[in-house]
């Protein structure tokens, strides 16, 4: 999966700004998490179609950055994510980013970015079912 991460300012409508210039593409986002720190703002996004998407943002004067990220299907339960997140250290795989995309009745999705991916598809192989 491809994510987007979006910096700009942090300033009042920022992801509305963003919104409007995706949805007015007919650009569907399907996962979106915010945050800011130091006067910026960080919106990392799946989206429907992430070319097309990053093109936009970057005319619109945007920066943007895309990133593989792996889609991990783990029990809903505590020291799950510690489990994973210590395989990836054991093979020398740095996490840069990790979100939850969704929960359901005993299982969660997390998406993970990490600076080796083959490596880490290697090694979450059993946790990646929905890749497959």
């Amino acid at each position: 999966m491809k994510q987007l991460t979006v910096m700009g300012p942090d300033k009042l409508g920022l992801l509305a700004d963003i919104s409007y210039i995706l949805g007015r593409s007919k650009i569907n986002i399907e996962t979106v998490s915010a945050a800011s720190a130091g006067g910026r703002a960080f919106i990392i996004m799946g989206l429907s179609n992430t070319e097309r998407a990053a093109a936009l943002l970057k005319a619109n004067h945007y920066e943007v950055m895309e990133a593989d990220v792996l889609v991990v299907k783990l029990e809903d339960k505590p020291g799950e994510l510690g489990r994973v997140s210590q395989m990836l250290t054991d093979a020398g795989v740095a996490i840069q980013n990790v979100s939850i995309l969704a929960k359901g009745p005993g299982v969660v999705f997390d998406a993970i970015q990490v600076d080796k991916v083959e490596t880490a598809r290697r090694v979450l192989k059993d946790y990646l079912d929905i890749e497959k």
